[in-house]
């Protein structure tokens, strides 16, 4: 009976102990933003049935919110707030900007739209476990992603699928067109006789889910994605930060690169 008694009274606290630590567990969950970084024309963005309101520099976007471009604009974003850069100093007009390649961005390219559906982070131990889910609606996207922990995720869906994205520089549109840089996407999609598909998109290939074609990048492609890549991670061989007027265009990194 003493027996019984003690292994009920065991059981009660590891019952315990294992509610607090999913209590702890579910606690450290948070919710991560998004920062506007750059804008360059005309933006807006709306959260759930909201209104669309003017998207600005240094808005915060969460889950559930739609952004979208105008004609001849984009929008940079810092994805999480851990990724946030450093204050720039102000000399005039100008203002520099130096990102790491550590930061998760995204560029939202003219005539684009774009959700974000889930964006938390949950700490486990030693480690940050990210849950990112994107829903590209109209146009195109340009992104870097960082190496993530193995069990952390980045979804960005369009309308034929879902692709899983890990390390990866990419540019994708919602017709289907995905172009890898660096890194890898695994493709999850319908193809144009209904049939559900996979794909894997490797460093330097793109894929086309209307042909289901799958080919090396393009000449251009490899000359003008490592232009955006660079204006984003900042990953290039001049020590020069890049810098933006007030109007948030930029100044001193031409591209010729126009994305498809």
């Amino acid at each position: 009976m003493k027996r019984m008694q003690s292994l009920v009274s065991s059981l009660v606290v590891c019952g315990i102990a294992l509610a607090m630590v999913s209590t702890l567990t579910a606690e450290s969950a948070i919710q991560e933003n998004a920062k506007v970084e750059r804008i360059k024309g005309s933006a807006r963005y709306k959260i759930g049935s909201g209104a669309w309101q003017t998207l600005k520099r240094g808005d915060r976007l969460k889950e559930g919110t739609v952004i979208e471009t105008g004609a001849d604009s984009r929008v940079d974003l810092v994805m999480g707030t851990s990724e946030t850069p450093a204050p720039r100093p102000i000399v005039g007009e100008v203002q520099t900007y130096q990102p790491t390649a550590e930061q998760n961005m995204v560029r939202i390219w003219e005539n684009s739209r774009l959700a974000i559906d889930k964006f938390v982070s949950t700490t486990t131990g030693a480690d940050v476990v990210t849950d990112t889910k994107l829903d590209l609606q109209a146009g195109h996207i340009f992104g870097s992603v960082k190496k993530m922990t193995a069990a952390s995720k980045y979804e960005v869906k369009i309308p034929s699928g879902v692709a899983a994205i890990r390390g990866t520089v990419y540019d994708m549109s919602v017709e289907g067109v995905i172009k890898v840089l660096r890194g890898s996407i695994y493709l999850s999609f319908i193809d144009a006789a209904g049939n559900s598909k996979t794909q894997s998109v490797m460093s330097q290939q793109q894929f086309d889910v209307r042909t289901g074609v799958l080919q090396p990048l393009s000449n251009p492609d490899k000359e003008g994605m490592p232009k955006i890549a660079s204006q984003l991670l900042a990953i290039i061989t001049s020590p020069m930060a890049t810098t933006f007027s007030s109007d948030q265009t930029l100044q001193n990194v031409p591209s010729t690169y126009a994305p498809k």
